[in-house]
C-alpha cells in the first residue's frame, strides 16, 4: 500500500449533508449524542451543520447550539456550510473552525442549489475572506467544488471549468478547494485523472474529496483519489443524504465502511470500527423510516482470526 498516504482523515458530514436530504427533524440533544459518540469513535472533524436561513433548513435550525457543544471537545475540528456572506458572518460569530462554501461547476446545478452562478459564488467567497480577515479569526474557508465530474441537470461538466472555479476560489481567498461528486456520476479513470490535475494545480491545499455512493462506485473512487495523494474525504454515517437535484442518489460513502476498507488496507484512521457500527446501529432508531446505505452493517465483519479488525461480526 506504498503507493497511498499512510494516514487518512474521515470528515463526517452526515450531520449536515445526510439529516438536509431527510424529512425527518432530529431533536438537538441527539445530534449532541451524535457528536459525543462520533468523538469517542476517533472523528476529529466533523461537519456539524449549515448556517442557511431556518425556514429553508429546519433540520439544521440548531446549527449555532451543536457549534458551541462541538467546540467542547478537544481537538474536534468544528465545520459548518455557509452558502453566503450572511451565513459566513455568523458561522464566524459562533467560532467555527472552518466554512465550506459549495460552488457547484455546473452552470445549471448552480442556479438551481444556490440561486447563484459559479463566478458569482467565487465573488461571495472573496467577499467571506475580508470578513474573516476583518474579524481577526483563524477560522479556514474552504471551496467545495460540486457537480465536478458531470450534473443531472446540465449533463458534462468540462474539465477545463472545474480546474477554472479551483483557481478561482484560490485567487479569491480561499485557504483550500475540494471536489465532490455530487450526484455520483464519478468513476475511478475520471477520478484520478481530475484529481490529478487539481493536485497539480492546488498542490496540498486540495483539501478533501466527497463521493456519493449513487452506482457503488464511492469506495472505488476513493481508492484512485488516494491513488493522487489526497489524504482526506467526507463521510456520512450510514451513507445517510443525498442531492435534491439527483433523484435516487445515496449518500457519501458510509464512513464506516470506508473506515473497514482503510483499515484492511493499513492506512491509520484513527477510528475505532465497532463503536462506529454502534453508534449507526443507535442512529437507525433516532430515525425510524430512513434509507440507509453501507454493506458493513448489514453483512457485518468477517470471521478472520487474526486480521486487523476485531473476529466478531457486529449486526447491523
Amino acid at each position: 500500500m506504498s503507493l497511498y498516504p499512510s494516514r487518512v482523515v474521515l470528515r463526517e458530514v452526515g450531520m449536515r449533508d445526510g439529516l438536509q436530504s431527510l424529512s425527518s427533524v432530529l431533536p438537538t440533544e441527539r445530534k449532541i449524542e451524535w457528536i459525543d459518540a462520533a468523538y469517542a469513535a476517533g472523528l476529529r472533524e466533523i461537519e456539524v451543520g449549515s448556517f442557511v436561513p431556518p425556514e429553508r433548513l429546519p433540520q439544521l435550525a440548531d446549527t449555532p447550539a451543536l457549534v458551541a457543544h462541538a467546540r467542547t471537545l478537544p481537538g474536534l475540528s468544528v465545520s459548518a456550510l455557509v452558502p453566503n456572506l450572511k451565513g459566513a458572518e455568523r458561522a464566524l460569530a459562533c467560532g467555527v473552525d472552518r466554512l465550506l462554501v459549495p460552488l457547484s461547476a455546473s452552470h445549471a446545478h448552480s442556479l438551481a442549489n444556490l440561486r447563484k452562478t459559479p463566478d458569482d459564488v467565487i465573488a461571495e467567497v472573496g467577499r467571506i475572506r475580508a470578513a474573516r480577515d476583518a474579524a481577526g479569526v483563524k477560522t479556514k474557508i474552504e471551496g467545495g467544488v460540486g457537480t465536478a465530474f458531470g450534473c443531472t441537470l446540465q449533463g458534462v461538466v468540462p474539465e477545463a471549468e472545474v480546474m477554472r472555479c479551483l483557481a478561482a476560489l484560490l485567487d479569491v481567498g480561499a485557504d483550500d478547494v475540494s471536489l465532490a461528486d455530487t450526484v455520483g456520476y464519478a468513476g475511478p479513470g475520471a477520478v484520478s485523472r481530475l484529481f490529478t490535475q487539481a493536485r497539480a494545480l492546488a498542490g496540498e491545499r486540495l483539501w478533501c474529496g466527497h463521493f456519493h455512493d449513487t452506482r457503488g462506485l464511492a469506495l472505488a473512487n476513493v481508492i484512485a483519489a488516494l491513488g493522487t495523494g489526497v489524504d482526506r474525504f467526507d463521510t456520512s454515517l450510514g451513507g445517510i443524504g443525498g442531492c435534491p437535484h439527483a433523484p435516487g442518489a445515496s449518500g457519501n460513502a458510509a464512513t464506516e465502511d470506508l473506515a473497514f476498507m482503510l483499515d484492511d488496507m493499513q492506512i491509520v484512521t484513527g477510528l475505532d470500527i465497532d463503536a462506529l457500527l454502534a453508534l449507526r446501529a443507535r442512529l437507525t432508531t433516532w430515525l425510524p423510516g430512513e434509507t440507509f446505505h453501507g454493506a458493513l452493517a448489514r453483512a457485518g465483519r468477517p470471521l478472520l482470526t487474526g486480521a486487523s479488525w476485531t473476529t466478531l461480526p457486529s449486526a447491523a
